[in-house]
């Protein structure tokens, strides 16, 4: 891992000539606030740097709400994804533990991920229901992701993480090694500013391993509380940048059909002659928590839940896992 740097002039300019080779997707601010959009020429200038975090999860490029698997998958343009806050690259982390796994390997996902330059974006700041931190999840990528960028200035630092990254810093013209502590240290003092304020907005809320431990003991009155304003919509695990339960539909013509399922809607678990262990609201609620914080756990090394706190900002019920959390502690 090592840092270059170049003009934000010459950075946009290297955009629009990439352009030719790659479909790129960056965050953009509309009036419904910042999201992953496509890029072209004209919309290089107002891409979105280093401010969290994107509506849509990471994921969505990767695992489409909707697709038939009975086929091999095509090429594809390559693409390059920009402005990924570190939750996202991290959720990444377990998809590529579950998709990428010798024994079940998917070529519908592994095809995408060979086929996509991720640049990550450090945070500058935090918004309210920002934790990453508290599960052990850095504001700023140092892993997974290919490169990262922080814009300081009137200058784009880059900090190279793989040979993916290093391979497309060469079709970069004007980028240059960062000489001198002056620059990084400054990079070093905003990513810590972060952590500071990640730390001081969520000292009460448990780590990553005690959650699952409160989880696992929680007596079902807690369950019962918060569920009660659950409508089982399911958008906290759509949202999700790690939930990935899916269904596959056999459709005529030998078709195949994967679509993306959620653990919180109501026949989730309904097998074929009718029992449903998920039957009960505050059951199929708690089952959600029990997968992130201690089942995942059990099977994969990333972390199932990476503190990115959508799935807060997306219910409708006004329900907040953390203050579940903070009262079983």
């Amino acid at each position: 891992m090592y840092y270059l740097h170049i003009s934000k002039e010459e950075w946009d300019q290297a955009l629009e000539q990439l352009l030719s080779t790659y479909n790129i997707f960056a965050p953009l601010e509309s009036e419904f606030g910042q999201d992953y959009e496509f890029i072209e020429a004209a919309s290089i200038q107002n891409i979105i740097y280093n401010k969290p975090k994107p509506a849509a999860p990471l994921k969505s490029f990767f695992l489409p709400v909707k697709e038939n698997v009975s086929s091999q998958p095509g090429s594809q343009k390559p693409r390059i994804i920009m402005g990924i806050p570190n939750c996202d690259i991290a959720g990444i982390g377990i998809l590529d533990e579950i998709y990428l796994d010798k024994d079940f390997h998917d070529l519908f996902y592994s095809n995408r991920r060979d086929n996509t330059i991720l640049i990550a974006s450090d945070c500058i700041g935090i918004l309210e229901h920002c934790h990453c931190s508290s599960y052990n999840i850095n504001p700023y990528s140092t892993v997974i992701a290919d490169m990262a960028v922080i814009k300081m200035e009137n200058e784009i630092i880059i900090r190279v993480i793989s040979a993916k990254g290093e391979e497309l810093t060469r079709l970069i013209p004007h980028v240059q090694p960062l000489t001198g502590e002056g620059v990084i240290s400054s990079v070093d003092a905003v990513h810590k500013a972060t952590e500071e304020l990640l730390q001081s907005a969520n000292s009460r809320l448990p780590d990553y391993s005690r959650t699952g431990n409160l989880v696992k003991d929680a007596k079902s009155e807690i369950w019962e509380k918060y569920s009660s304003h659950c409508v089982s919509c399911g958008a906290c695990t759509t949202i999700c940048p790690t939930c990935t339960c899916f269904l596959l539909i056999d459709k005529p013509g030998f078709e195949k059909v994967k679509q993306l399922d959620a653990c919180q809607y109501p026949g989730f678990e309904r097998v074929a002659g009718g029992e449903d262990s998920l039957i009960d609201l505050h059951i199929r609620f708690r089952n959600r928590y029990m997968c992130k914080y201690v089942w995942k756990p059990s099977k994969f090394k990333s972390r199932a839940c990476t503190g990115c706190g959508r799935c807060i900002e997306a219910c409708i019920g006004k329900i907040n896992k953390n203050e579940l959390f903070m009262e079983l502690v």
